[in-house]
């Protein structure tokens, strides 16, 4: 990661109010299952959060299973960038990675750096290409993805916009029919719980 992007990114390093959330769709969202299902869930998360990738192992596979592959839910995912500097560091490089490998690719690379997130603290680069390889970039994709400053703009303008018009700065936070649950990790009975109390 260049010392450009890193100082960009430390103005996002805030945490912690209370979030309102759950703007319209927007085309730069990454979205799973069936966008017409009655009930929308917006995950506000970072792949450099440890309580993210936490939420990711324990609960994200039940609830994918339950949820998103029967179509009962439209599932969201917006990037955020908060925490300390390797968070945020292994969030943004990560982030430009699983955009650059595509939409049909992008939640395969989030999956991989949650699942490797603390590795990729301790070797953020290193484990990053591993990440990008293992879905098809070369040395010279991955270099060129993470050091590409339009990219770079467009995820710093996301997370200001998620911060500043969804009023989110904690995470994950989760938006179900544009209700927020309290910031912070969920278990899937009390995923169960909102996505009931929403219609689902």
């Amino acid at each position: 990661m260049t010392v450009a992007l890193a100082l960009t990114l430390t103005m996002f390093g805030a945490a912690a109010c209370a979030p309102k959330g759950g703007a319209a769709l927007t085309q730069d969202d990454m979205d799973m299952g069936a966008a017409s299902a009655k009930v929308t869930v917006v995950e506000y998360a970072s792949v450099g959060c440890p309580v993210c990738a936490k939420w990711q192992k324990e609960v994200y596979p039940a609830f994918k299973a339950k949820y998103v592959d029967t179509g009962k839910i439209h599932y969201v995912f917006r990037e955020m960038l908060v925490g300390g500097g390797p968070e945020i560091t292994v969030a943004a490089s990560g982030f430009l990675v699983a955009r650059c490998a595509g939409k049909d690719k992008y939640f395969a690379v989030n999956d991989a750096i949650f699942a490797n997130q603390q590795q990729a603290f301790e070797a953020p680069r290193e484990t990053l290409l591993s990440v990008a390889k293992s879905v098809g970039m070369t040395d010279e994709a991955f270099n060129k993805c993470i050091n590409d400053e339009k990219a770079i703009q467009a995820l710093n303008d996301r997370v200001e916009r998620h911060t500043r018009d969804d009023k989110i700065n904690s995470t994950p936070t989760f938006v179900i029919n544009g209700k927020s649950m309290e910031p912070g990790y969920h278990t899937l009975e009390e995923m169960d719980a909102a996505v009931k109390a929403a219609g689902g």
